[in-house]
């Protein structure tokens, strides 16, 4: 059984790849891992990451991340927003930059997607962080909810898995909830 992952995990998680994985390429933190880097929590139960790399580099960045998964005993799943919801456009040039490891640049996911991602999930704890990037300022609720209705035009067509009355019934919980704070 591994342990809930925090900041400092997560860092040198980030520092480890940093030295196994020499090539170019992006990566991305996904959902709890972003907001336990932030520190708008303490701790996640594991590190989402989404990554983009050279084709031919592929198995390799695998590679690395399964070893570091049991050297480190961390739980480390490949997930993106996409996952779950058509992305907004502009979702990649939004995505916070963390900062350079080797060759490895590393952002945050664009916190407007994963926002919409936790709405669609729609568990306490998703719209606990939907809100907690709304009170901090990271994200601004007219603009969320813009992204929202872009993303609806694709949603439920794109998957027999989404929901569209569904969708909008969480997102219209969130916004009474953001109001109500």
């Amino acid at each position: 059984m591994r342990t809930q992952t925090d900041r400092d995990s997560i860092e040198l998680f980030l520092q480890r790849l940093e030295r196994r994985f020499t090539r170019q390429g992006r990566l991305y933190l996904v959902g709890g891992a972003t907001m336990v880097f932030e520190v708008f929590r303490d701790q996640t139960l594991d590190i989402d990451i989404s990554f983009e790399v050279d084709d031919k580099d592929h198995s390799d960045f695998v590679a690395a991340v399964r070893d570091l998964k049991e050297q480190l005993s961390l739980n480390i799943e490949e997930a993106s927003p996409s996952d779950f919801i058509p992305l907004p456009a502009g979702h990649r040039e939004r995505s916070p930059y963390i900062g350079r490891y080797g060759r490895l640049e590393v952002f945050h996911f664009d916190l407007y997607s994963l926002a919409l991602s936790k709405i669609e999930r729609g568990t306490e704890s998703d719209f606990e962080d939907a809100l907690i990037l709304l009170r901090s300022g990271r994200i601004d609720m007219p603009v969320l909810s813009q992204y929202f209705e872009e993303i609806m035009t694709r949603y439920g067509p794109e998957s027999i898995k989404q929901e569209p009355v569904e969708y909008r019934s969480k997102f219209e919980i969130l916004r009474e909830m953001w109001m109500n704070c």
